[in-house]
């Protein structure tokens, strides 16, 4: 009587242990939220790695030969990509972005700390905004969408992050003027470059 008990034991045990693994590897059905909250937490490490990269000291930095005469500091344009991010996402979620006379933001915010952390806020809104949105709300139209042509929660999520990429291109030319690897470069091995 005792093996037979055992036997259900180690069987029942082994049966527990089995279940557990199986639900453990479940996956969760992505969503609309789930896949545009990926895409907004990578451009988030890209973009803050990067603006974390520049010295304080180089915020000021502009090219200023050839075409780039008067194109925005560095500082500005982080300044400009985090008041974007506050734009889109503060209509998502219905409320009104704090704005700044220009398209950088609040001019109280100067040092390398207060832009980074400007910065991160825009994300953090940027992550609480996309968590709204749903297969029902997703292509209604937001009432006084900040930009006519971006009409949608879905619309202006995704162009948020388009709109990012593009200036952490720019700023990638702008660390590397200034003779610094961005940190998105810099951890790729060759084998996994596109």
């Amino acid at each position: 009587m005792s093996k037979s008990f055992c036997f259900c034991g180690i069987v029942g045990l082994l049966t527990l242990g089995t279940m557990i693994a199986a639900q453990e590897k479940l996956v969760t059905k992505p969503t609309i939220a789930s896949e545009l909250d990926s895409q907004l937490g990578a451009l988030e490490s890209d973009f803050v790695s990067l603006a974390e990269a520049m010295p304080e000291n180089q915020y000021s930095y502009a090219p200023t030969t050839g075409e780039f005469k008067g194109v925005r500091t560095f500082a500005q344009e982080v300044k400009h990509v985090a008041f974007a991010n506050h734009l889109f996402f503060s209509a998502i979620v219905g409320e009104k972005a704090e704005a700044g006379p220009g398209r950088e933001g609040p001019q109280s915010i100067r040092t390398k700390a207060e832009i980074l952390r400007y910065l991160r806020e825009s994300f953090a809104l940027g992550h609480r905004a996309i968590g709204t949105i749903t297969p029902d709300n997703a292509v209604t139209i937001v009432e006084n969408a900040p930009v006519p042509r971006f009409k949608t929660r879905l619309a202006m999520a995704t162009h948020a992050c388009a709109h990012a990429y593009d200036h952490y291109g720019q700023l990638v030319e702008y660390l590397r003027a200034n003779g610094i690897v961005p940190p998105a470069s810099g951890t790729q091995s060759t084998a996994s470059r596109p």
